[in-house]
């Protein structure tokens, strides 16, 4: 794609292709093994007009891991909004966020560049990014939820689990390991389809 097509596609928009084609590339290469030009080509634009809009690899990965952070919370956030949550007591409300997590990680590559965050947590740029990341879920969590901090914690650690799974590919072993099949079905429940079907499907 020439530079002067790409130019035509409004900044916002060529932005959010951009950081889609990073979510991929991230999450399948990881951050060291990742560059500007890997990206560049999987959005199918130059690598100039990325390092452009973002100025460089880091810039570009703290950015992914913002736009994680932001469509987490505005999923939590719509979820909190449905009526039916102030009927929910709080267990109940942690299996209603906890199914509007799963259907936000069904939906796109936002697993595989979080880990690869919480990988980088040494780093003093990058790590930053992710533990406030982290802190901001963990407060909206707590404070909009209303969930205590231990409520808070077991959330996040199922959370957790679900983004071990999926970054440890284990739904590629769904239909050959008993072993794994129960610990997806257990962890995921009722939304196992959303990450086990695109892996029946495959050939």
């Amino acid at each position: 794609m020439s530079e002067s097509r790409s130019e035509r596609i409004p900044a916002a928009e060529r932005r959010e292709q951009i950081l889609d084609a990073a979510a991929r590339v991230f999450g399948e290469r990881g951050y060291a093994g990742t560059t500007t030009d890997q990206v560049a080509q999987a959005a199918g634009i130059s690598q100039p007009y990325v390092v452009r809009m973002f100025g460089s690899k880091e810039k570009l990965f703290c950015e992914l891991l913002l736009r994680a952070r932001d469509s987490l919370e505005t999923r939590l956030r719509a979820a909190l909004a449905r009526p039916e949550v102030k009927a929910l007591d709080n267990q109940g409300l942690k299996r209603f966020l906890g199914r509007a997590y799963v259907d936000l990680v069904g939906e796109g590559d936002i697993v595989l560049p979080l880990a690869q965050g919480f990988l980088l947590g040494h780093d003093p740029v990058i790590g930053r990014y992710a533990r406030e990341g982290f802190l901001d879920i963990y407060r909206l969590l707590r404070d909009e939820a209303g969930l205590s901090p231990e409520e808070v914690r077991d959330f996040l650690a199922g959370g957790m689990l679900l983004n071990t799974l999926l970054t440890l590919q284990m739904t590629g072993l769904y239909e050959s390991d008993e072993t794994a099949r129960e610990l997806l079905a257990c962890a995921f429940g009722e939304k196992l389809d959303l990450v086990v079907a695109p892996t029946k499907a495959a050939p």
